[in-house]
């Protein structure tokens, strides 16, 4: 069974207490590990799964967060607010996060 969140902040809680407690942001060469400076192409990772939420004053305002892991086995988090199609993304990273174009 499929969980679901409340809200974006519950889903984060909740799945770092899970053991996903890196933090992700997407860049130009595929997902970066902002602590650790790592970056991982699309090859490198798996989105395990992904939970999409509405702004409640704007439902155009989507947030999605996703669930990472990596080649080498960091877990964690990226939040996309804007839409990873806004960008200069990779297409095969466009393509494991599942964005249509």
């Amino acid at each position: 069974m499929e969980t679901s969140y409340t809200s974006l902040s519950v889903a984060i809680r909740e799945l770092q207490e899970e053991g996903y407690t890196e933090d992700f942001n997407l860049c130009n060469a595929g997902v970066e590990n902002k602590t650790k400076k790592t970056i991982y192409p699309a090859d490198k990772l798996e989105v395990v799964k992904y939970y999409r939420f509405e702004g409640k004053s704007n439902p155009a305002d989507n947030t999605v967060l996703y669930v990472i892991e990596t080649a080498t086995g960091e877990k964690g988090l990226l939040v996309d607010a804007y839409g990873a199609y806004s960008g200069h993304i990779p297409r095969g990273l466009v393509a494991k996060l599942r964005i249509s174009r």
